[in-house]
């Protein structure tokens, strides 16, 4: 029985027979442990010593542990094999879907060796078939490992057929039952095919009333439909109604992590996927292009503090409440844009109409705003700032939340139309906008009101 073991301790257990390249000690220790934990170790050793404990393991055992690994890491270590080792010690052992995720990682060049050196045709024929479709579509996420059985065979027929397919199959969730075209007719679960008399026809206990997907569908429709169904796997049709694939549970909750992941970074202000462990060039690269855009934005706002530099020597109290404003703004902004970027992620936006929304928005940013400017009303005549100041900071926080809630509804839903990313709007590009447009309207009012100006 395997243990579960931390990563700390793993890797004080091992380190000592991985510096002296003792495979036989390394084996021993690795025989009690999941892949998954051994994978974790990866980003602490150096290549020598994961090709050792990938040599160590057996077979199966090794292609878990290289499966279990984060794709830049995967890359890193890849790079240590031949094209020959991969395709004899790696893609051979994984299912399509798998095989199709490191060959998406090669050099085009190298990917095309690996298949090459691949001696199961049939399978390569596969793997080269769903290299065509995005990773990012059903036919990416797919496997094409499954169990199907021709509509008019019985049930005794199917059961052997299935002993047959299931050998290449990790995990059986359900049977597809196809017409001499291979076009999918239904599915059938093994509980029904158990308890069915052995010599009635299979079409008889077949769910006529499945759920499928076509291969080009995308990922985020993929998780959709499985989540709102609770479904553990879903068959891949292409344009003719044939069946091509399977896409399991698992490789959705991968898509899932990997979008989310992808959103969180752009939120940050990250313009592609980065690790820690990327190199110094890789990360500046992902971070500058929006640093630059701050930097823009930052500049921005400098020049609107300079168009009332003689308002603010006239009154220098002005400029303690710049930072609430810009805040505030960003704040608010970030918070509606949030809203409507989940809703457009799960598909559950009730309408693409834009008035309601930003009625709706409209009435919670002034609720919202009046509730703050109150606060911070009382709070500047308990100080002592007087009320005309009090009252123009005041007014230019609740203008500036219903602004910004509006802009944060308005970006997303503007984003997603012209195909861009909404996730783009929760990021530094909101919040930058929000505070040069916030400080714009903070100084114009009181030039307005106060009459100072």
């Amino acid at each position: 029985m395997s243990q579960v073991v931390s990563e700390k301790q793993l890797l004080l257990e091992i380190q000592p027979f991985l510096s002296d390249l003792n495979e036989s000690e390394v084996r021993n220790v690795l025989e009690k442990y999941r892949p998954e934990d051994i994978a974790d170790i990866f980003w602490d050793i150096v290549l020598d010593e994961a090709k050792l404990i990938i040599k160590s393991v057996d077979n199966q055992k090794a292609v878990d542990i290289i499966r279990s690994l984060d794709e830049d890491l995967l890359e890193r270590f890849l790079k240590g094999y031949t094209a020959q080792e991969i395709a004899n010690n790696v893609i051979s052992f994984l299912n399509s879907d798998d095989a199709v995720d490191i060959l998406n990682i090669l050099p085009t060049s190298k990917a095309e060796e690996v298949l090459s050196f691949l001696e199961d045709q049939e399978y390569a024929k596969n793997l080269v078939a769903m290299l065509h479709y995005d990773d990012d579509v059903a036919g990416g996420l797919m496997a094409k490992e499954l169990v199907q059985v021709k509509h008019n065979w019985t049930v005794s027929q199917c059961i052997e057929e299935i002993r047959k397919q299931a050998e290449e199959v990790d995990s059986v969730h359900a049977v597809y039952v196809v017409n001499e075209k291979n076009i999918l007719q239904g599915v059938v679960s093994l509980k029904d095919i158990v308890l069915s008399k052995p010599h009635i026809s299979v079409i008889e206990i077949t769910n006529v009333d499945f759920i499928s997907v076509n291969a080009y569908a995308t990922g985020e429709e993929v998780a959709r439909i499985m989540n709102k169904y609770d479904l553990i796997t879903i068959p891949v049709i292409d344009s003719m109604g044939r069946l091509i694939g399977r896409i399991t549970i698992d490789d959705v909750v991968d898509f899932i992590k990997e979008e989310a992941d992808r959103d969180f970074q752009l939120q940050a202000g990250l313009s592609e996927s980065v690790e820690s462990g990327d190199s110094v060039f890789i990360l500046s690269r992902a971070r500058l292009p929006w640093l630059m855009i701050g930097l823009v934005g930052g500049l921005g706002s400098s020049m609107i503090i300079s168009n009332f530099e003689g308002d603010i020597a006239h009154l220098p109290k002005m400029a303690f409440f710049m930072p609430v404003v810009a805040a505030m703004g960003g704040n608010a902004g970030v918070q509606s844009s949030a809203i409507i970027v989940q809703g457009l992620a799960n598909n559950t936006l009730i309408s693409k109409n834009i008035i309601p929304k930003l009625g709706k928005e409209f009435t919670v940013s002034l609720f919202n705003g009046l509730v703050c400017s109150v606060i911070m009303l009382s709070f500047n005549i308990i100080i002592g700032h007087g009320f005309d100041l009090s009252f123009v900071v005041s007014l230019a926080l609740v203008t500036v939340i219903i602004f910004a809630s509006i802009l944060g509804t308005i970006t997303p839903l503007v984003l997603d139309k012209f195909k861009i990313d909404p996730a783009l709007a929760t990021g530094p590009f909101i919040t930058t906008t929000n505070d040069i447009i916030g400080l714009g309207v903070y100084f114009s009012l009181g030039r307005l009101l106060l009459g100072a100006f």
